[in-house]
């Protein structure tokens, strides 16, 4: 059966992906850091940083690194979707429009993107990136930042995020904005309660 979402007047939210619609630090730091490094005991609620390089006891390369190769894995199509937020759209999804906007490297976009259509794909129609950029990597940059992005589209209402820094950023561009709250930035929501406050 198809049905018609509603007017044009709806409100158009966007969607941080990894963080906010899934738990990618824990689900990296268990199954692909912990386990390569036993000797590092660090659990996801000391991850105070983000990114957490300088916690973890390592550079900037090894984590991205480490990271890129979590998502080049079978690991990261495997992650389950945070089941409130599923929850959330499964109840409310059909009342708003929807995009997702990440930061992730050129050459695992492809998969952050399937991961998306897999799980909220009945909802979520655009998927859109601002490369998060690698040494050595040539990429064309369109915008530096999330805030830049959604400033050139001009069509979002609000951003579901979980970086302190990319909130502040569209709040100055005059963009309401829900920052979730995790280990690694200060005066965010839970979860369920930012969903609650969403519509």
């Amino acid at each position: 059966m198809v049905r018609l979402a509603g007017e044009r007047s709806m409100l158009t939210i966007a969607w941080d992906v990894d963080d906010v619609l899934n738990n990618l630090m824990g689900e990296w730091l268990t199954k692909k850091w912990l386990p390569e490094h036993p000797g590092c005991r660090i659990t996801f609620a000391e991850i105070k940083q983000n990114p957490p390089e300088v916690i973890l006891g390592c550079s900037r390369a090894e984590y991205e690194a480490s990271l890129d190769e979590f998502r080049l894995s079978t690991l990261y199509p495997a992650m389950l979707p945070d089941k409130d937020v599923l929850a959330w759209f499964k109840k409310n999804g059909s009342r708003a429009r929807h995009l997702a906007l990440t930061a992730v490297p050129l050459k695992a976009a492809h998969i952050s993107a399937a991961w998306v259509l897999k799980y909220f794909g009945s909802w979520i129609r655009t998927f859109s990136f601002v490369p998060s950029v690698r040494l050595g990597e040539e990429v064309v940059l369109y915008d530096r930042s999330k805030a830049g992005y959604l400033k050139w589209l001009d069509r979002v209402d609000v951003l579901v995020e979980d970086s302190e820094p990319n909130i502040n950023a569209v709040r100055a561009i005059g963009l309401p904005g829900f920052l979730v709250n995790k280990p690694w930035n200060k005066g965010g929501v839970p979860l369920k309660e930012a969903l609650a406050k969403i519509l």
